[in-house]
């Protein structure tokens, strides 16, 4: 999807360099898959650097929650970027001249980010082709989301517990254990950044760590955490915090790796249905084996109209019963095969 909405948007104002991420909704940080352009691997860190601990010109989290959540570099330090260190440590060396970045939001959360570049010798982005970038957004956003219904591949018999990488300040990665080479392996392709130990750390993850850092120097806030797919279709969770040596000072930051839990990632795959709020309680009241009078009584609706919210949502999920939708939303996305048989739902459809 990335590397067409690209080639599209390319012919419509050209631009020399690009990065296309999908992020962590709830957290709004990068996760995978990410889709680089014309830009060497080495630069990854340097940005997530100064986004995190030095940058204070159009934040990703501050666009999140922008009325309008595009912004050029030039446009807003008023032709002025070396306002900006990201221009100075990482635009700059590379010969880029301007950076038009949005974030891809649908209902108020971040779906994924873009950054274009121009180079040295090209006109800054300027208020039309803002405007046609914002005007992409939520299209874009809304197809990344939906992504996460889709049924994935069979996951491999071989389950693996979770991964423990360390990073040093600069977000080098220092080591890892054998759980988190297993899954290393199994993860989207993507810019990375290579290791002293021989492993391909995907950018995504350098950044998480970065992020636990700025959080312990509380130079930055929220969660080092995000939820991601594997090749195979499985979902895991990545968090990350900064250790502190015994004298209290900070040390490395550790990502741990492992398969992510039902509750997270309910959410994520109800959201992709465009369930309201209201179906999503009903789905869950159906999750939990109630019938339609114990629904209607917990939720203060009458029978009738939580019929007409399970209409809705059998429509929207394509399926025909409880079971059905409870197997769908709630077996297939995660349990290996040995599980997947022995979920209990309730027969009342």
């Amino acid at each position: 999807m990335f590397a067409e909405a690209s080639d599209r948007l390319r012919k419509l104002m050209p631009y020399d360099a690009a990065v296309w991420r999908v992020t962590d909704p709830q957290t709004g940080l990068m996760s995978a898959p990410v889709r680089a352009e014309n830009l060497d691997e080495s630069g990854c860190a340097v940005y997530w650097e100064n986004e995190l601990f030095t940058e204070n010109v159009n934040l990703f989290r501050d666009l999140a929650g922008a009325p309008v959540p595009v912004a050029g570099l030039r446009a807003t330090t008023r032709d002025l970027p070396a306002r900006s260190s990201l221009y100075q440590a990482f635009m700059k060396p590379r010969g880029l001249h301007d950076e038009l970045r949005a974030v891809l939001r649908v209902d108020g959360r971040p779906q994924g980010h873009i950054s274009l570049f121009r180079a040295k010798g090209r006109p800054p982005f300027g208020t039309t082709e803002i405007r046609l970038v914002e005007s992409l957004i939520t299209p874009l956003a809304r197809k990344l989301r939906s992504f996460a219904r889709y049924v994935p591949q069979p996951l491999p018999d071989a389950r693996h517990g979770p991964g423990l990488l360390l990073f040093d300040a600069s977000g080098a990665l220092i080591s890892a254990n054998d759980d988190a080479r297993a899954h290393l392996d199994g993860l989207p392709t993507g810019p990375a950044a290579g290791a002293g130990t021989g492993l391909r750390v995907p950018a995504w993850i350098q950044s998480i760590a970065l992020k636990a850092r700025a959080i312990a120097e509380m130079r930055d806030r929220g969660q080092a955490r995000v939820r991601v797919r594997t090749r195979s279709g499985q979902w895991l969770v990545c968090h990350a915090s900064c250790l502190r040596e015994a004298d209290g000072t900070l040390g490395p930051s550790a990502v741990v790796i492992e398969p992510a839990r039902t509750s997270e990632i309910v959410p994520l795959i109800v959201d992709a249905f465009e369930l309201t709020e209201r179906e999503t309680e009903v789905t869950g009241c159906i999750a939990r084996g109630l019938s339609t009078g114990q629904i209607a009584e917990r939720l203060h609706l009458s029978p009738h109209t939580v019929r007409d919210h399970i209409k809705a949502i059998f429509e929207k999920v394509g399926v025909s019963s409880r079971g059905e939708l409870v197997g769908k939303l709630f077996t297939e996305y995660y349990a290996p095969h040995a599980e997947r048989g022995t979920q209990r739902v309730h027969p009342d459809a």
